[in-house]
């Protein structure tokens, strides 16, 4: 592993990028301007490259810088050297707001289409449903009384088998023979098939 060394601002002294960097995790504000301007082009070239549009490259090289700031204490020289952590670092951030990006144009898209109103013809819309009407009333016509009067209490009403039983005081299964006969009827009349 190899240190990374370039003369600092006054010529004077080498620094390696490692130095610097231990020098930011002790909160040295000068050793991390010297690291940005030694790192700031290439965590911007890399990041630019991922993610093509300029401002959001821009915005995410500040995001890693300040994470740099926030994490060095983090870094562990003898897993790899700091350019590589930064570097490392960027790539990943880059990354993420990629995914972040196609995750919320997915959301949009998924939301976009379940709020599209489809189109359809109100007119023909209630004139269908105005003739399925006309038919099954046609079909009930035909039913006998007993037979309606169950349907129309099950169907209409909403009441429970027991509950037709109880309000025409007869036995479950006569409600239940009524039900039967008459939807096969109504199936019949209205030519469905079953």
């Amino acid at each position: 592993m190899s240190a990374e060394f370039n003369v600092n601002r006054e010529g004077t002294v080498p620094v390696s990028h490692e130095e610097l960097l231990g020098r930011v995790a002790q909160g040295d504000e000068g050793a991390f301007g010297e690291l940005y301007d030694r790192m700031a082009s290439r965590v911007l070239g890399l990041v630019r490259r991922l993610l093509v549009d300029p401002s959001q490259s821009e915005e995410v090289t500040q995001e890693i810088f300040l994470e740099i700031w926030l994490t060095a204490t983090r870094y562990e020289a003898q897993r790899g050297g700091a350019s590589t952590w930064i570097l490392t670092m960027a790539h990943r951030r880059a990354i993420d707001r990629i995914r972040s990006s196609q995750a919320s144009r997915d959301r949009d898209i998924k939301i976009g289409i379940r709020d599209l109103a489809v189109a359809y013809d109100e007119v023909s819309e209630t004139v269908g449903v105005r003739i399925e009407h006309e038919r099954v009333e046609k079909a009930m016509s035909r039913l006998t009384e007993l037979q309606r009067q169950a349907i129309s209490l099950a169907y209409y009403g909403g009441l429970s088998q027991s509950e037709v039983a109880e309000r025409l005081q007869i036995p479950l299964g006569t409600v239940k023979t009524r039900l039967r006969d008459g939807m096969i009827r109504l199936r019949d009349e209205l030519g469905v098939a079953s």
